[in-house]
């Protein structure tokens, strides 16, 4: 408007990008090396090893965790996923996940205990993860490119950046929500408050985490497009180019690609973090089964 003064918080912005890229140079290639030597290790892992054998390793870490029914839906799921001619890009989308979920989980668990046990830190952070919630996913991709390039390294960064949020909250809330009598109690039989974090807050807490979790892999998986614009191979870089040549088949498949791989990482993190509640999966009938041989002597004893 005019007679009211322009404040060029862009161009600062830009200037301190571009002095952090020129200060931090060797760090911003030592993270480059060892970003990209994970996923392309991981890619070059999951591409090796034949589709049906891998398949066979999804569906029994379903039924493992969860049901029969969920390794059945993965197979056939899978088996489709092979039949659009999708599996590679499908296992280069899901190295690039798996790795930027791991690091922002590696971040958030920690920076979510800090907040859960100080106040201060908590009041600090908010702001910072409202912010990077509510900033447009596109948004990341600009100081990952500057910073990195193309690849797969910007795109793993701009993933961690916009899903590591959600791990934060979930680990403060997980931990805030533990009962106070009991850690109260913990502190009265002489437990430090390490032991009081590891054996009672973390353990509690653990179905809240894992949920936090879950998110983190979902909105991973949502910045597979992003990711693809910032010149990452898989799913979201068939996508990218089905947008530009307005190829509906290529986008159907690549997206319905991305879909599966959202669902099945889906159900396998929510059955992490309440297994109890599934009690047709392998590791419920063999809880199931100890817990029989337990009963066994004391029924005979009595």
């Amino acid at each position: 408007m005019d007679g009211f003064p322009r404040i060029p918080l862009g161009e600062w912005v830009a200037d301190g990008l571009d002095w952090f890229k020129g200060t931090f140079d060797w760090l911003l290639d030592f993270v480059t090396i060892v970003v990209r030597w994970l996923v392309e290790g991981l890619a070059d892992v999951l591409v090796a090893i034949p589709f049906p054998a891998l398949i066979l390793v999804f569906a029994l870490i379903g039924w493992l965790v969860r049901s029969w029914q969920l390794a059945v839906g993965t197979v056939l799921t899978m088996l489709l996923i092979v039949a659009m001619d999708q599996w590679e890009n499908a296992m280069l989308t899901l190295a690039l996940v798996l790795v930027a979920a791991l690091i922002a989980v590696v971040i958030a668990v920690p920076l979510g205990i800090l907040a859960a046990r100080h106040d201060a830190f908590s009041a600090v952070i908010k702001p910072i993860l409202d912010f990077m919630q509510t900033m447009p996913a596109f948004v990341y991709l600009i100081p990952a490119v500057i910073f990195f390039s193309i690849g797969f390294v910007p795109g793993v960064f701009a993933t961690v950046l916009f899903s590591v949020a959600p791990g934060v909250r979930f680990t403060e809330l997980g931990i805030r929500g533990v009962d106070a009598e009991t850690v109260e109690a913990g502190y009265a039989f002489g437990a430090t408050p390490g032991k009081i974090l590891r054996g009672i807050q973390l353990p509690l807490a653990m179905p809240t985490i894992m949920a936090g979790i879950n998110q983190v892999i979902m909105l991973a998986l949502s910045m597979a497009v992003v990711a693809g614009m910032a010149g990452a191979n898989g799913l979201g870089k068939e996508v990218v180019a089905a947008i530009s040549t307005l190829n509906i088949a290529k986008g159907v498949e690549a997206g319905l690609g991305v879909v599966i791989l959202a669902v099945f990482l889906d159900r396998v993190t929510a059955a992490l973090g309440n297994p109890g509640d599934y009690r047709s999966s392998l590791l419920g009938a063999l809880r199931r089964r100890r817990a029989a041989r337990r009963s066994a002597p004391v029924a005979k004893a009595a």
